[in-house]
């Protein structure tokens, strides 16, 4: 019987999570329409924060709670999850074109935060609070260079794309939003530790595995929404700006809470989450673009790793 409770609040706490998050980024876009901000960087900073808030709820929650290995192994996993099969999948509907920037600046940057995060890991083993600074830095920095590109790109004619609401419903959605995802992450992360207790996994791997999932599923639904309708053109984009932003900012935010512990398998995850970025780059510069072969091929990386993940 607890058993099943505690599947039913991990499904309640997933469905918080992903409504909370679009709430959020509804009311925050809204906002920044009425401020005048430009949509390129609404897209860039409000809308990738909002689908990563679940990974940021899990791992804040995760960390606050003592449970540091599902806070780091849920990013990890949520990352490659992003990589290998958000990217994966719309590449099999249509051939993921990718931008000359994205290549040049934002997939190299998603690579070496991962690379900085092992590092950071593997010296003590821990992830403290002055690593979570230098994580938090790096991000803040990132964060000046994209809106400061933004203002220099952007076209007046694309603030036209988000509708306006009325401020009470702004206020109303932004509000609804992070209780969403506050009580939705405190939901996924007590359910799933009562899971993996229950079935004697460990918290690295249901962090990995359903917890990662779970936190992933905006930038899923959302991506394959956009490949069906032939809107491809940031796929790939989005994906790796998320997986800056899961990287530096929400383990930055979740290190400068509590330290967190890190194992060994975390820093083979993370050696695993920077081979397959490679890997993905490689795909990227051949052709400029991610076609159904690659897409398929990232697909059985996925499910080798997940059957590496269960059986170490």
């Amino acid at each position: 019987m607890e058993m099943l409770l505690d599947v039913v609040v991990l499904i309640v706490g997933f469905v918080l999570l992903i409504k909370g998050a679009d709430w959020f980024v509804d009311g925050s876009a809204s906002v920044a329409k009425r401020l005048r901000v430009p949509t390129l960087i609404i897209g860039m900073t409000i809308v990738a924060m909002g689908t990563s808030a679940p990974e940021c709820a899990v791992s804040i929650a995760a960390s606050l709670k003592g449970n540091n290995s599902m806070a780091i192994s849920n990013v990890i996993g949520s990352n490659i999850f992003n990589l290998l099969v958000v990217c994966g999948v719309c590449a099999l509907f249509k051939t993921l074109p990718i931008k000359k920037s994205t290549l040049k600046m934002e997939f190299p940057l998603s690579i070496l935060a991962g690379i900085l995060l092992v590092v950071l890991g593997y010296l003590g083993m821990i992830i403290g609070h002055m690593d979570g600074a230098i994580l938090l830095a790096v991000f803040a920095a990132f964060l000046v260079w994209m809106v400061l590109s933004a203002k220099k790109a952007r076209d007046a004619a694309e603030e036209e794309e988000i509708k306006t609401m009325p401020v009470w419903k702004c206020a109303v959605c932004i509000v609804v939003g992070i209780a969403a995802i506050v009580i939705g992450g405190d939901f996924v992360v007590d359910s799933a530790s009562g899971i993996a207790a229950a079935f004697g996994l460990s918290q690295t791997l249901i962090g990995l595995t359903i917890v990662a999932f779970g936190t992933s599923l905006p930038e899923l639904v959302t991506s394959i929404v956009a490949a069906r309708k032939g809107e491809v053109d940031m796929a790939l984009g989005n994906v790796i700006g998320s997986n800056i932003f899961n990287v530096l900012f929400v383990l930055g935010i979740a290190a400068a809470v509590s330290p967190i512990a890190v194992l060994t398998e975390n820093i083979i995850d993370g050696i695993l989450l920077a081979a397959v970025s490679v890997i993905t780059l490689l795909f990227a510069v051949k052709s400029q673009n991610i076609n159904r072969k690659e897409g398929a091929a990232m697909l059985v990386m996925y499910v080798a790793y997940i059957v590496y993940a269960c059986v170490r």
